[in-house]
């Protein structure tokens, strides 16, 4: 054998040493089948102001572990698709991201709808899917395992929404909503929290395709509530708000946060939404996580669906490696094993976290949304809700709880 080829072929021997820890430089990887994962969001439709961001937050995460030398040992690719917040457009993209691209994952679904269509693609494919989807209904799907949520469900969020209502002195409370997969859920338990103090609710389910509203508005106020709670997305709740203002509605309005958010109110004329309160689960605000993923991005103030994103990828690389396969029952079979492990090492990155799995040690992931622990069926043990109200034309915290 010559020198030359002996050296090749150590050459090569050292490569593929280095390449089993995950360790080699970017070009190094380039020859290997990448890992795949979809992004699923909503970069256009009433979701629109959401997505783009969330795809940012991934792909941010997935360059700085390819720069790192991948998992193990493969770069991480990002493929993204625009569900259009729109169930047909969802399942059309994610068609593509399991049966052409192949990805072992999709993270990011934001709309209820959209997620509950697209669910039973993945568990029939075995693709793992994470969403920042509500309701309540997802998570009793027969997903097998292949769905996990950082969103916390509608009865909470419902139940948020009563108490903060009384709170505020809410006694008659009526709440305006689109039809979507939570708006039962939501009512009611907006009503349980509502009628245990004492009060009353009604509810209108509307059009939210309709470029006015007075009609549900005249009906709305027929029951002469003291508060408004806007179920509705971006478009149809800046509709709303207008008309409620015309037709001179003085009590409170209580909203979803990704309605009622800072691109809407300047837009709006200041008086028309001055006072409206919006509701939206907490980020991590202050933690590592939120600001090493506000750093990375370069984004100051983070919302809360691109932190769950932020969450998801890292934890779905984390469990990829834990598990040595990048198939979505491995991602499924191992999730947990990076979320929630007993005494294992605190993490809040897959960076940290992938030199723990190098060296054999559990890890316990806490992210920019805060500790991502999952149930049996997948929702998120727990979470704080953000409660701001609009001053001036612009949100203020009123308190994080």
């Amino acid at each position: 054998m010559s020198l030359t080829n002996l050296n090749r072929r150590h050459l090569l021997a050292g490569s593929a040493a280095i390449a089993g820890l995950g360790l080699l430089p970017r070009t190094a990887f380039a020859q290997g089948a990448p890992i795949k994962i979809g992004t699923l969001t909503p970069l256009t439709g009433s979701g629109g102001p959401s997505g783009p961001v969330m795809v940012k937050a991934v792909k941010a995460v997935a360059d700085e572990v390819n720069a790192a030398g991948g998992v193990l040992g493969r770069k991480v690719e990002i493929v993204s698709e625009d569900d259009q917040t729109n169930p047909d457009a969802g399942v059309r993209a994610a068609r593509k991201l399991i049966d052409v691209d192949k990805v072992s994952a999709i993270v990011g679904t934001w709309a209820s709808a959209v997620t509950t269509a697209v669910a039973p693609l993945c568990w029939d494919s075995k693709t793992f899917l994470a969403t920042v989807s509500g309701a309540d209904s997802i998570t009793l799907l027969p997903h097998q395992g292949y769905l996990v949520r950082t969103q916390p469900n509608t009865t909470l969020q419902g139940r948020k929404f009563g108490e903060f209502a009384v709170e505020q002195g809410g006694k008659k409370v009526f709440f305006l909503t689109p039809q979507t997969p939570f708006a039962k859920s939501q009512f009611d338990n907006i009503t349980a929290a509502v009628e245990k103090a004492g009060g009353k609710t009604g509810t209108l389910i509307y059009d939210d395709k309709k470029p006015a509203y007075r009609t549900e508005i005249d009906e709305a106020l027929r029951f002469d509530p003291d508060t408004v709670i806007l179920g509705g997305y971006t478009a149809d709740t800046s509709v709303m708000v207008k008309d409620l203002f015309r037709a001179g509605f003085k009590g409170r309005k209580i909203a979803f946060a990704y309605s009622v958010n800072q691109q809407m109110l300047t837009g709006i004329q200041p008086e028309v939404v001055e006072d409206i309160f919006t509701i939206a689960p907490s980020t991590a605000e202050g933690s590592k996580a939120y600001e090493r993923l506000a750093k990375l991005i370069g984004v100051a103030s983070l919302d809360p669906y691109t932190c769950q994103v932020y969450d998801q990828i890292n934890l779905i690389l984390m469990a990829i490696a834990i598990g040595g396969s990048d198939t979505g029952t491995a991602i499924k079979d191992n999730i947990r094993k990076v979320a929630q492990a007993a005494g294992g090492a605190k993490v809040d990155n897959a960076l940290d976290g992938l030199k723990a799995i190098a060296a054999k040690q559990p890890v316990d992931y806490d992210g920019a949304s805060g500790p991502c622990d999952f149930t049996d069926i997948g929702d998120i043990s727990d979470a704080k809700f953000r409660y701001e109200q609009v001053k001036g034309g612009k949100l203020s915290l009123v308190k994080i709880a």
